[in-house]
């Protein structure tokens, strides 16, 4: 894995990327909806197109298709307390995997000293609860999450707050997103952006359309020495 060595910080989104959560979120949404009255039938290929291209569309696509839940509660931000909930209590019935690849880059990173930093919208407190079951994300420095930033991804506000606090003059630096909303959040900074994601992914053949610079890998034992993304971007710090 001599490829990590010609960066100096790498930045790493976290459901989905580093652990396999996206599930989990997509079953406490349709629990947050029965739970008040409303059968959530969507497939997960249905809830990922939403939940991986912009911070409001699941909030719109879900009260477009139930007016009702809209009238009985008209503030996203009471259900999005409540599917947090519901999160938390799924985590508590099973241990959350890391994503094939995570182990070995991460114990990677680790042996050569390469700062690295996980950036997520999800809360401190859910992070810990997952750390606590992978202790092997504990080798991971620094954390950023939503309570440290004001504007979700898209926006690269969180990126930007990561390279600020931990970039030095000079540095290659390298960021991983698994979806639309994330690598767009990445693309508004100087990291070279690399997008890992299943290859059947309904987003990834527009997404590599739009975005020629990005690579993009099925997942993190799929990046080698012959393959490997190259560093390009000088730091402007």
């Amino acid at each position: 894995m001599h490829w990590i060595k010609q960066f100096q910080l790498f930045l790493f989104d976290f459901d989905g990327l580093l652990v396999d959560t996206e599930y989990l979120h997509y079953q406490a949404y349709i629990e947050m909806c029965a739970r008040r009255g409303f059968q959530l039938n969507w497939s997960y290929p249905r809830y990922s197109n939403a939940a991986h291209h912009d911070s409001n569309a699941l909030r719109d696509q879900i009260y477009a298709e139930f007016p009702d839940l809209n009238l009985q509660e008209p503030d996203w931000s009471v259900l999005y307390e409540e599917k947090r909930e519901i999160l938390h209590s799924l985590l508590e019935r099973g241990i959350v995997p890391l994503i094939p690849g995570v182990a070995n880059l991460l114990i990677a990173l680790q042996k050569e000293n390469i700062r690295r930093c996980v950036v997520t919208h999800s809360s401190i407190q859910l992070v810990n609860r997952i750390r606590n079951q992978n202790p092997l994300l504990n080798t991971i420095p620094h954390w950023i999450t939503r309570e440290d930033y004001f504007l979700p991804k898209p926006h690269p506000e969180c990126y930007q707050y990561a390279i600020k606090k931990l970039g030095q003059p000079n540095d290659q630096i390298i960021g991983f997103e698994d979806s639309p909303r994330g690598l767009n959040a990445l693309l508004g900074t100087i990291a070279t952006p690399v997008l890992v994601c299943p290859p059947n992914s309904g987003y990834l053949n527009e997404t590599l359309r739009a975005y020629p610079q990005v690579r993009h890998y099925p997942d993190f034992n799929a990046i080698q020495d012959d393959n490997a993304p190259i560093a390009i971007n000088q730091s402007l710090l």
